[in-house]
């Protein structure tokens, strides 16, 4: 699939400012994740009528601060007045919930399809919009993910997107019960919309 060339309407400038933007925020391998995300969402945006360019700025700033420090986290919570409760949690939810602020203030977007999808993009949400679904199923398939199952899951996300989000959540929560982790209470609310109703 060939570069996507902004017209701006989700970005305040060219892909490859924004590439530049999330690679200064970033580790190197990070990099190498948010490209291959961005490779699989424009696949799936393709294939679920979803417009490319809205789905390539998600994807690249889906984990744009995840290399942030926890420190940072707890007062952009404080600073942006979001739910307390968070505080309570860490970077897996931080990095989505809280990230979608930074990027707002940082980058400059204020699409709330793309802030919105970059908040349920590891743990999802009781309602999801279809670019919710691409980023959320994209962050696990990309190329460079390689766990059992994951060919499963790439063939399923190139049949049906929201399968792929019932496989995906299922898988991520049954990893997170066999490790004995807290379990965010929108994936809870996912799982019970999307796997035990279906």
């Amino acid at each position: 699939m060939k570069e996507i060339e902004y017209q701006q309407h989700y970005f305040p400038g060219s892909r490859q400012e924004l590439l530049q933007a999330v690679k200064k925020s970033v580790k190197a391998k990070r990099y190498q994740h948010i490209l291959g995300v961005e490779q699989a969402a424009l696949a799936l945006a393709a294939a679920n009528q979803v417009d490319l360019e809205q789905a390539s700025v998600a994807a690249l700033v889906h984990d744009y601060t995840k290399n942030r420090s926890d420190d940072e986290f707890k007062q952009a919570i404080k600073q942006y007045k979001l739910d307390p409760d968070l505080l309570n949690w860490g970077n897996f939810i931080w990095h989505g919930v809280v990230g979608a602020e930074i990027i707002k203030t940082e980058l400059k977007i204020t699409d709330t399809a793309i802030l919105n999808a970059v908040r349920r993009h590891t743990v999802g949400a009781k309602t999801m919009t279809t670019l919710d679904k691409v980023i959320y199923v994209a962050d696990f398939i990309e190329p460079g993910r390689d766990f059992p199952d994951v060919a499963m899951a790439r063939a399923i996300a190139k049949s049906d997107l929201d399968q792929a989000v019932a496989f995906e959540t299922k898988h991520t929560l049954n990893y997170l019960l066999n490790a004995s982790q807290t379990i965010y209470p929108g994936a809870m609310d996912l799982y019970n919309q999307l796997v035990v109703k279906n």
